[in-house]
């Protein structure tokens, strides 16, 4: 069957090859585990709008990470370093996200890209990815949720009100959206979003004004402190050396600032009209990219010096909250001061809203599991709304160990928990990228060519193995500071074994469970002839068909809950 083309390209439905029969079709499913469709009682609900994806994923790269994370790695390595690390790791996660669209536009499955691991190279790749992914997720969570009462002690100190209240109101809140269902999570989540893009506009504008001179002190500053204090600050050394190591610690800052930007993998088995609507999400990741993170660290590079006071005061006082933003140090530099609070609310936002996509994502990756046979079939249970109820039970119980927060003495062993798990998230990305190549490979072989496709990745497999190989080596080098001799150190070792324990034990957890399912359940890796590109696919086409089928019958009758995206977000992009 051939590619169908529709006058309007807005209508346009990819087909692609089929097996020769029906029953021919049904038996490879069948051989692969995955041949059954989804039932009313396991079904997710295809409830996420367009423009909801789509600010999902604009608003899935903005977080704490770049309001507040960018003042460290300038106060550590210089304007230069971030600035090249910043956009080579953005280049990088493009790469992926264009690895996870060509995918997803093919296979918009319900288990997204823990099933194309499954499918497309092997059970056990699937299986360790999901668990992995899980359980970054169910840690993340409540760390978002402590994040949030540590902000709100901006106006309601610890003394006054108990953090823990803020963190149950918050984890109920998080509950309710997760669970009445997609349609309402897209929209809470779309408007929030929608305010994170503005705030960081805001910001953006409020930065390039002050750089040309615009604030209270009209100090046109431009690249002034790339020249005096410098560009590039050294670290744990002198000279070029020193330089290359500062670069280098930002490289792993840079990268856990752009980590859960896979989200949109994770929305596919909601996404009406996936095959038209992921691809322009993926698409939109580089514009973000480019505006978010690369234009914010190269106009805080140019107002704030490495060596500013402010800024060493706030990265190595403050952990959450307005006062460790390097924008806050600008905005005061530049004679404003009275923004704080404003941020600080904005902040709060930002939080909540990672919150509550983690345990969107939690949820989601445990059904996706429990759908692939990995985890007990309870959690693949959904109720009339499309929500997997016993997967949230389970992934918001275990948010509940936010409360151990509430005790200071717990709060360096939740950190200690917290950069293990941050690992996982790199071996995502490396499993999405290894699950490309395969994915290419089995769709040469299987005789699906490139203009059969919805989306191809731009750079193909060597925008894939570029950006597999830096991220092995980013996760294999990434806590290179634990065998490096520092003075000051706590206990004055010159190994730090915490460091190097909960930076890399990750990688042989994950290991493990790979090479463990692979012994236990006696599967082997699918050959490029073998991967399963056909199961449920049919179904999906049909469904498409049907979307689309439904959106034309409803032209003409005027267009609705889309008019703030329409008229003053969308234009941005």
């Amino acid at each position: 069957m051939g590619l169908i083309h529709r006058k309007d390209p807005d209508t346009k439905i990819a087909r692609f090859p089929s097996p020769p029969s029906s029953e021919e079709k049904d038996s490879f499913g069948a051989h692969h585990g995955h041949g059954s469709l989804d039932t009313p009682e396991t079904g997710l609900h295809r409830g996420l709008k367009s423009r909801q994806i789509t600010m999902i994923a604009i608003g899935g790269a903005i977080g704490t990470g770049l309001i507040i994370g960018t003042g460290s790695s300038l106060a550590k390595a210089g304007p230069l370093s971030i600035l090249i690390s910043y956009s080579i790791v953005g280049f990088i996660v493009y790469m992926v996200m264009c690895a996870l669209g060509e995918m997803a536009a093919y296979l918009p499955i319900q288990s997204g890209f823990t099933g194309y691991a499954a499918r497309f190279c092997d059970p056990a790749l699937g299986f360790s990815l999901g668990y992995t992914y899980w359980f970054k997720y169910i840690i993340v969570t409540p760390n978002q949720l402590t994040a949030a009462s540590l902000v709100i002690q901006y106006w309601v100190p610890r003394e006054k009100v108990n953090p823990g209240v803020f963190i149950a109101i918050f984890l109920v809140a998080i509950i309710l959206i997760n669970y009445l269902g997609i349609k309402f999570f897209g929209e809470i989540e779309f408007w929030l979003s929608s305010i994170k893009v503005l705030t960081i506009i805001g910001l953006l504008i409020l930065s390039l004004t002050l750089v040309l001179g615009g604030g209270p002190d009209h100090d046109r500053k431009g690249f002034r402190y790339w020249k005096n204090p410098g560009a590039m600050k050294p670290l744990y050394g002198t000279g070029d050396t020193g330089r290359f190591l500062g670069l280098w610690s930002t490289f792993v800052t840079a990268t856990f600032a752009y980590l859960g930007t896979e989200l949109v993998g994770v929305t596919v088995g909601e996404a009406q009209n996936p095959r038209r609507v992921i691809p322009r999400a993926i698409k939109l990741t580089f514009w973000r990219i480019v505006v978010f993170y690369v234009l914010s660290v190269l106009l805080i590079g140019m107002l704030v010096p490495y060596n500013s006071d402010r800024l060493t005061f706030a990265t190595k006082t403050a952990t959450t909250g307005a006062s460790a933003s390097p924008f806050v140090v600008a905005m005061i530099d530049s004679g404003i001061s009275n923004l704080a609070g404003f941020l600080n609310a904005c902040i709060l936002i930002f939080v909540f809203s990672a919150a509550n996509s983690d345990l969107y994502i939690a949820t989601r990756t445990l059904y996706s599991l429990a759908k692939e046979g990995n985890s007990a079939r309870i959690f693949a249970i959904t109720d009339r709304r499309g929500v997997p109820v016993y997967a949230l039970a389970l992934s918001a119980a275990i948010s509940c160990i936010a409360f151990l927060n509430v005790a200071d003495d717990s709060r360096k062993v939740f950190t200690y928990f917290v950069n293990l798990v941050t690992i996982f998230g790199l071996l995502t990305w490396i499993s999405i990228l290894v699950t490309h190549i395969y994915f290419v490979k089995a769709r040469r072989a299987q005789g699906i060519e490139k203009h059969q496709m919805s989306y191809v990745a731009p750079f193909g497999l060597y925008g894939t193995y570029f950006a597999l190989g830096f991220c092995i080596v980013i996760a294999l080098f990434k806590n290179f500071d634990a065998f490096i001799y520092v003075e000051g150190r706590a206990g004055g070792e010159r190994f730090d074994y915490v460091s190097f324990i909960t930076g890399y034990l990750g990688i042989p957890l994950y290991l493990c469970m790979i090479f463990g399912y692979k012994l236990v359940t006696k599967t082997k890796g699918w050959t490029p002839e073998t991967a399963d590109l056909y199961s449920g696919k049919a179904a999906i086409d049909r469904e498409e068909e049907e979307f689309l089928a439904n959106k034309a019958a409803k032209q003409g009758g005027g267009r609705s809950g889309g008019w703030f995206y329409r008229n003053f977000v969308a234009w941005l992009f």
